[in-house]
């Protein structure tokens, strides 16, 4: 049984980046695409006042961008006449009207110009608090280990994170508050979380897919085929180096690009787009597969090898490579690593397979050359878990 949530205490929540391990840009055109969940999170801490502080302040740090938000509980109630919603039901969309009246409380802060971008997420922050949660006077704080928008899902990540520790702080999630451990929501909670935090993604992105959220707050791969998201039970431990080129895309206009390349060419696109669709059906089942042994995971290891570097070759025939992409790969290559590009192109990351028999000091190699080279790197783990919540001690 879970006992009450006193003021005083910290709520955590935790949600995951993602990649797209295949069919990026054909998934548009009907092909299947897998995502997956990668173990670098974004973690968010909420604390209410204990009733021995008194306080009247909500505010909001920024911990990985430096910036820091607070407003009057008084100013929030005089500006968001009707905030709180029921928690427990869907989400309806932030009107007009509302996105307005927070963008209001947001622009009392000066945001340095350089991260104006920014600022969507903290309307973001209002409005699932003020949703949720009323006008409570609290303290939240966000770190990530996610880089900002380089394909990663960095936004849904903190869409979803701030989702479950708001939902968990209210009445809408029953978990045990007296645990220390991660815990996972169920079924139904993870629903309504993925629905709150896809209506944050609303805000920042304007039409998402849906993607990022699902797979943050889910975890594990899916499948996206034709609209519809399918779970894959992994039975193939993936690791990946992933490097972040640090050159910005515009995800609209390379979308756009692809566009326009298959109105000039619409027959040769279309087996394109079917050559990827065949990928990631492959791709699905091979990480589905059992494996008996060492031989057969290195087997599998080698086909999903194989797979990514397919479909890296129709990603450039699609035109959405870059030449910092290609500069990854034939580093990477030299170390015999098979890589691809992964989101839209144009720049953002990389993903390099890491097979499980891979020594040490390969891995330390290539990092070192890459890093060399001034691109960033990250190891991680795909397929992981999704939105988790702990409780921590009482202030």
């Amino acid at each position: 049984m879970s006992s009450m949530l006193t003021r005083g205490m910290e709520v955590k929540a935790r949600a995951p980046g993602k990649i797209i391990l295949s069919g990026e840009h054909a998934v548009v055109y009907g092909s299947a695409a897998v995502a997956a969940a990668i173990d670098l999170y974004t973690y968010v801490s909420l604390t209410f006042p204990p009733p021995s502080q008194s306080s009247d302040t909500l505010a909001l740090q920024l911990r990985d961008v430096g910036l820091e938000f607070s407003w009057p509980t008084k100013r929030i109630r005089e500006t968001l006449p009707k905030t709180i919603d029921n928690p427990s039901c869907s989400p309806t969309s932030c009107s007009g009207e509302t996105m307005k009246l927070i963008t209001t409380l947001v622009e009392e802060h000066s945001i340095p110009e350089s991260k104006i971008e920014i600022a969507a997420g903290v309307v973001v922050f209002l409005w699932l608090y003020t949703s949720i949660q009323g006008d409570k006077p609290a303290k939240v704080v966000v770190s990530s280990e996610l880089p900002l928008a380089s394909g990663l899902g960095s936004s849904a990540a903190y869409c979803v994170s701030l989702s479950g520790a708001l939902l968990a702080s209210s009445n809408a999630v029953n978990l045990d508050f007296s645990s220390e451990d991660w815990l996972s929501l169920s079924e139904k909670e993870e629903k309504l979380a993925n629905e709150w935090a896809f209506e944050g993604e609303k805000i920042i992105h304007g039409k998402p897919s849906g993607i990022d959220n699902t797979v943050s707050t889910m975890g594990n791969l899916i499948k996206l085929e034709s609209g519809a998201l399918t779970s894959i039970k992994s039975n193939m431990p993936l690791k990946m180096l992933i490097t972040d080129t640090k050159v910005s895309r515009n995800t609209k206009a390379l979308i756009n690009s692809v566009a326009e390349r298959r109105d000039r060419h619409p027959d040769t696109m279309t087996s394109v787009f079917t050559a990827v669709d065949y990928i990631s059906n492959e791709l699905a089942s091979t990480i589905q597969l059992s494996s008996s042994n060492d031989l057969a995971v290195v087997e599998k290891e080698e086909k999903v090898e194989e797979l990514m570097e397919m479909n890296q070759g129709l990603l450039q025939c699609m035109g959405v490579s870059h030449p910092s992409i290609e500069t990854v790969i034939s580093t990477t290559h030299k170390y015999k690593l098979s890589s691809k590009l992964t989101g839209a192109g144009g720049g953002g990351c990389v993903l390099t397979l890491l097979p499980a028999l891979l020594s040490a000091s390969v891995v330390d190699a290539v990092t070192a050359e890459l890093e060399q080279r001034g691109f960033r790197c990250f190891h991680a783990g795909i397929g992981g878990g999704g939105l988790e919540i702990r409780f921590g001690g009482r202030l």
